[in-house]
């Protein structure tokens, strides 16, 4: 019984630092895709869709990560057959989604930091982000439909 008792309270304190994510050490984005709406005509907002593969240079896998775009924080969706790819979506107005974007990713430290910021009313722009993707949408077209309304943006 003894046994059992303390087999039980080494698992109930270990398990939760076991099943917190890896901290990425110096990351390196690639494979980065970007697809958004080009046409207004067959959708009522703009879609945008971020996909990228992330390589640690410490080898972490499952990273843990949240974006925040202009403002708005998301969760990051992580590929679940263990690869270090990952997807972030979200939608905007046609009228108000074309410019330049650069999406925050952070890892949990990061993102905790950021919403602590966000509460006591600091700086967020002082919390440094684990690293960002940048890219251009150059806005929808009210025309005809065209031959596509999603295009990939490399």
């Amino acid at each position: 019984m003894a046994a059992t008792y303390a087999f039980l309270c080494c698992v109930l304190l270990f398990v939760p630092v076991a099943v917190l994510g890896e901290s990425c050490t110096s990351p390196q984005v690639v494979n980065e895709r970007v697809y958004t709406t080009e046409e207004a005509f067959t959708s009522s907002e703009t879609a945008f869709v971020v996909e990228f593969s992330l390589n640690c240079k410490n080898g972490a896998k499952n990273i843990f990560l949240h974006a925040d775009i202009n403002g708005k924080q998301l969760p990051v969706s992580r590929a679940i057959d263990g690869s270090n790819d990952y997807q972030v979506s979200w939608t905007d107005e046609h009228k108000t989604a074309a410019g330049q974007y650069t999406i925050n990713f952070y890892d949990e430290d990061g993102y905790s930091a950021l919403r602590k910021a966000q509460r006591s009313g600091e700086d967020a722009s002082n919390v440094k982000a684990l690293f960002d993707i940048k890219f251009t949408h150059k806005g929808v077209s009210t025309g005809q439909i065209g031959r596509a309304s999603c295009r990939e943006r490399v």
